[in-house]
């Protein structure tokens, strides 16, 4: 029963003992004086009555703390003779009082605090159940610090076992608190008790809501209340944006049909989650709005005791993207060092087929025929040799040649070299390049190989088109925050969807055998990986392929890594003795790279001894002045010990009469042969630029070549 219903009742009930007193009196012939005081005793409780209803009706109309103890305090000062009262509202979790209301000889302790610790009367109800009453019978009582009344009488405010508060009356009109004007008070405590612990429950629930509500509309991710339809009865303002909708015209929809596009996905998904499996979890492509949501769902209880769920829906479209990116780039990582070690037993083959059949074609042939087939001979060779060359792009992290880049420059000499086929096919080229943008940093001919890589790529892929579609390719070049973007649009056939996964994959192509060898793309990949970008594919609006290439303004400066078959030369000196006859040591373990080279530097005058290991090697060199050493460096001696540092350790004055080989092709090797000081040649290398270099270390040392 509420308050007011309370107080009502509590009325009539006075009135029926007000008729039961008198018909008792006049029963009894009472006299009339005990007539009058049984009447004025009657009045006083009824008025009491009413006065307690008029308080109910006050404390009814605010939920404010601070608004019921004014109603409180105003009350006492209508109905009541006492000269001072004051409410004191609990605060920081029961340790202080704050004054909320007092009128009359407390008004001076209006919005005072009072703590716990004062040594007054209000302060000390805080830790009492019942009230206390203090008639003058001998000091002035304290109410707080400062605050003395010749009579108080303090009432804790407790309801549900906390207490909310304290109120406190003083001096009443007749010179003591009689038992009435106690019971009066104690029940006006009690009720002002009810209704502040209510409007402390009502702030809680309020925070509570209030601080969900902010909460449920911060989240970045979709948030949705369905009920046992699957309709949305709550939904945030991410959610909202997800979908491209209102918050308020979600409210009703299908969620399947709002967000989903009529998944089937997400049905199981709820009726799992109604069924408490687990926290469930979807994967979601909604080809409308071009995204990927990750859907997950857990149950809660709905109106009426229904089976509701709540439905949290991520974007996860950036994430899987950027997964992908990583999983490419481990990819090409894996790739790289499978090709440092296949290019490493490659390189040391190609290099005698390509040596001995360079060194037939300057003998005499038999034939014109057998000369025919040494030049397919090299040709094969030399085409392998390009084709592991481009593998060593992926053992080879950054640009070589680091320096500042021009990127609408490299697009605009890329369209010049491919202005003949552009013209030969009938492709229409659109060039949309901001003249404003920043130079970048980095290899201007490994990014221009990848601009011809991807603009030729576009040019093969129109060239096919049929006769209604146009061939048309778009370079566009914009800044996009601190990167370069740069995009290469066709209007060709496009990439199959289950296809993108694997274009940059080494080996992969959708060309005719013969066509390409599928490196291109993966080349470029890592080229623009190495810089410190990115390179992804798109499928065009209205069809076709776009490629998207992002470079930073500034990129991290790689390590140079020094080209195929070039040789850094050392110091030179010109004082070393020089044998009577030229002897040259060749250490190799591979025999037909012994062989070739020995067929191409033995001559009359000119001795070539072979090694096929490290200690055959030093052994020889223990024994005998040479006049050349040509070395593979990574020969071990014993072990992490190599050739290469084992030879100029002991003989330091070979270094420049060294040429050290390998077919290890990862940056390390290229920065210890750097170290070494000694020109150094990677396999395959050019014959002739072998023999310009001997032929160079032997005139340093006064020496004629043959």
């Amino acid at each position: 029963m509420s308050s007011p219903e309370f107080v009502a009742v509590a009325a009539a009930v006075a009135a029926l003992l007000l008729g039961w007193w008198l018909g008792g009196a006049r029963a009894r012939g009472a006299s009339d004086t005990a007539l009058r005081e049984t009447r004025s005793e009657l009045s006083r409780r009824l008025n009491d009555v009413f006065a307690l209803q008029e308080l109910s009706f006050m404390l009814s109309e605010s939920l404010q703390p601070a608004r019921i103890a004014e109603q409180v305090t105003s009350y006492l000062a209508r109905f009541t003779d006492v000269q001072g009262s004051l409410v004191a509202l609990a605060a920081d979790g029961g340790r202080t009082l704050r004054v909320a209301a007092a009128t009359g000889t407390l008004s001076a302790l209006r919005n005072r605090e009072i703590a716990e610790d004062d040594e007054g009367l209000v302060a000390g109800a805080l830790h009492r159940d019942q009230y206390v009453l203090e008639d003058g019978t001998g000091t002035r009582p304290v109410l707080a610090a400062g605050i003395t009344a010749a009579r108080a009488a303090v009432f804790p405010l407790r309801a549900h076992g906390v207490t909310v508060g304290v109120l406190a009356v003083t001096d009443p009109g007749r010179t003591r608190f009689d038992p009435e004007d106690l019971r009066l008070l104690s029940t006006v405590a009690t009720h002002a008790a009810i209704v502040l612990s209510n409007a402390r429950f009502f702030d809680l629930v309020r925070a509570g809501r209030d601080q969900w509500e902010t909460t449920f509309n911060a989240l970045s991710e979709g948030l949705a209340v369905v009920d046992e339809t699957g309709r949305i009865r709550r939904a945030n303002r991410a959610l909202a944006g997800l979908v491209g909708h209102s918050v308020p015209s979600l409210v009703g929809m299908s969620l399947s049909e709002a967000a989903l596009g009529g998944s089937h996905e997400l049905v199981e998904l709820l009726d799992a989650a109604r069924r408490r499996e687990g926290a469930p979890v979807r994967t979601v492509q909604l080809p409308r709005l071009g995204r990927v949501f990750r859907v997950s769902a857990a149950a809660m209880r709905g109106e009426d005791d229904t089976a509701w769920a709540v439905v949290l829906i991520e974007d996860v479209t950036e994430q899987q993207r950027l997964e992908a990116q990583l999983v490419q780039s481990e990819k090409m990582a894996a790739v790289g060092q499978l090709v440092s070690g296949v290019a490493h037993e490659l390189n040391n083959p190609l290099t005698s087929i390509a040596g001995l059949t360079e060194f037939l074609l300057e003998q005499p042939a038999p034939t014109d025929r057998d000369r025919d087939h040494l030049r397919v001979i090299r040709e094969q060779a030399d085409r392998a040799g390009r084709i592991v060359r481009n593998l060593l792009t992926f053992a080879r992290k950054g640009p070589a040649d680091v320096g500042e880049v021009d990127i609408n420059d490299i697009v605009q000499r890329t369209v010049s070299l491919v202005g003949y086929e552009i013209r030969l096919r009938e492709v229409h080229l659109e060039l949309a390049l901001d003249p404003a943008l920043p130079p970048l940093t980095g290899d201007r001919y490994q990014i221009q190989q990848v601009v011809l890589n991807l603009v030729t790529n576009a040019i093969q892929a129109v060239q096919d088109n049929p006769p209604d579609r146009p061939r048309r390719i778009g370079i566009v070049s914009e800044l996009d925050g601190p990167q370069v973007r740069l995009r290469v649009r066709d209007s060709g056939p496009g990439i199959p969807e289950d296809l993108v996964p694997q274009i940059f994959t080494p080996f992969f192509t959708t060309k005719a055998p013969g066509h390409g060898t599928g490196l291109g793309l993966s080349i470029s990949y890592r080229i623009i990986e190495g810089h410190g970008g990115t390179l992804r594919v798109q499928r065009a609006v209205d069809g076709g392929a776009v490629f998207v290439m992002q470079l930073p303004v500034r990129s991290p400066v790689p390590v140079p890594v020094a080209p195929l078959g070039s040789a850094v030369a050392g110091p030179e000196e010109h004082d070393l003795p020089s044998a009577p006859q030229r002897a040259i040591l060749l250490v190799d373990e591979d025999p037909a790279i012994r062989r070739m080279i020995g067929v191409l530097l033995s001559g009359p005058s000119q001795v070539v001894e072979t090694a096929s290991e490290a200690g055959q090697a030093l052994e020889l060199l223990d024994a005998h002045a040479f006049d050349l050493v040509i070395a593979d460096a990574r020969v071990p001696v014993s072990a992490g010990e190599r050739l290469g540092d084992t030879l100029l350790r002991r003989w330091p004055n070979l270094r420049t009469r060294t040429i050290f080989l390998t077919a290890d092709v990862r940056p390390e090797t290229d920065a210890w042969l750097q170290e070494l000081g000694c020109p150094y040649f990677l396999k395959p290398f050019r014959i002739g630029e072998l023999k310009a270099e001997t032929a160079r270390i032997l005139r340093a040392q006064g020496l004629a070549t043959q």
